[in-house]
């Protein structure tokens, strides 16, 4: 989609899109009033099939899968030995193959290490990236479970999700839904378009961590509360799991995600990876996320020391900030983790889109 008139492509990790389209600030607004489509297409797609597919990945991944029903959304996490988070994963199964959708550039290392992982299973995976793409119709979903598609014969027609093969899979995510497509079916959708800053500034507002750029090696799940959305805390063993557990029930990570309210008489937003230090200059964490949102000005997304006082005034790459929490100072040992999310309202759990 970056030759639609006025796009301006996106800096990393989101090479290939567009960031915007000429007006970021028109296309924020845009997404929070209605369906807009977000070309999503630089990230990874894999597909695998096969008679042990559910049960293969539900012993490899933090996600209970063994009993996912057809045309289902689930985030699962895949581990390192010692519970630190490698992977990402939104699925679907549509009863004869699972599609997944990762962060760019990472489907082959997944790629590789669920190979690695097939022993006498009856599985098959495959990086489906160069033939598939993800486009995302960001704000509410139609009631229908339909979308807007634009035919070749130029009219717009209203299609089911999932017809005729053209929409190979779909998933849901905080925002709207996630159209896995073929690559010469990019940009189909007839819905205004919006780049990467938009969808991210509402993701950011929506304090939801990305991994990759809200993460680093030593993340764990309870870190940046993604142990709500993508773990299954009754499931049997994985890779990591003793990590996971022993956080859950006995003791609290060593970090925590925190919102960034950014001055906003600063000219600049932190860069990523920069340093979170206190006002008497202590390192405390680093920056994640950052984006100047239409309604709330700069924000971010940071990670820093699960002891630092809530109220404390923070600075972010010597930015000044003020921090909000998203995931409790008490996250583990058995406290729910307490996510705060102020975007648009996620669909109703476990909702089928054929």
């Amino acid at each position: 989609m970056l030759d639609i008139a006025g796009a301006v492509e996106a800096d990393w990790p989101d090479e290939g899109v567009a960031a915007h389209y000429g007006d970021p600030v028109r296309e924020q607004r845009a997404m929070s009033e209605g369906q807009v489509l977000v070309d999503r297409s630089n990230r990874g797609v894999v597909r695998i099939t096969g008679q042990d597919r559910l049960t293969w990945l539900h012993s490899l991944t933090s996600q209970q899968l063994e009993r996912l029903a057809p045309g289902t959304t689930a985030e699962a996490l895949i581990l390192n030995p010692q519970g630190q988070l490698e992977h990402h994963l939104t699925l679907t199964d549509d009863g004869t193959a699972v599609w997944a959708h990762v962060e760019p550039g990472t489907a082959p290392a997944l790629v590789a290490y669920l190979d690695s992982m097939r022993f006498m299973m009856r599985v098959e995976v495959a990086d489906v990236t160069s033939e598939f793409a993800v486009q995302t119709l960001a704000g509410p979903i139609p009631p229908e479970g339909g979308l807007i598609r634009t035919e070749q014969a130029g009219s717009p027609v209203s299609v089911p999700l999932v017809a005729e093969g053209w929409a190979q899979a779909v998933t849901t995510n905080p925002f709207g839904i996630d159209v896995i497509v073929k690559r010469g079916d990019v940009g189909m959708l007839a819905a205004t378009p919006a780049g990467m800053w938009a969808f991210e500034a509402a993701r950011i507002a929506g304090r939801v961590a990305r991994p990759g750029l809200d993460t680093d090696h030593k993340t764990l799940p309870h870190e940046v509360g993604m142990i709500e959305t993508a773990v299954h805390l009754n499931k049997g063993c994985y890779r990591g799991q003793e990590t996971v557990a022993r956080i859950h029930n006995l003791g609290h990570p060593p970090r925590r995600l925190v919102f960034l309210h950014l001055d906003g008489t600063a000219d600049r937003l932190p860069a990523h990876g920069s340093a979170i230090a206190l006002t008497d200059g202590t390192e405390v964490g680093f920056v994640g996320s950052a984006a100047r949102h239409f309604e709330l000005g700069p924000i971010g997304l940071g990670l820093i020391k699960r002891t630092v006082p809530v109220a404390a005034t923070l600075l972010a790459d010597e930015v000044a900030a003020a921090q909000e929490v998203i995931v409790s100072p008490d996250a583990g040992a058995n406290v729910r983790v307490a996510l705060r999310r102020a975007a648009v309202p996620p669909p109703p759990a476990g909702r089928k889109l054929l």
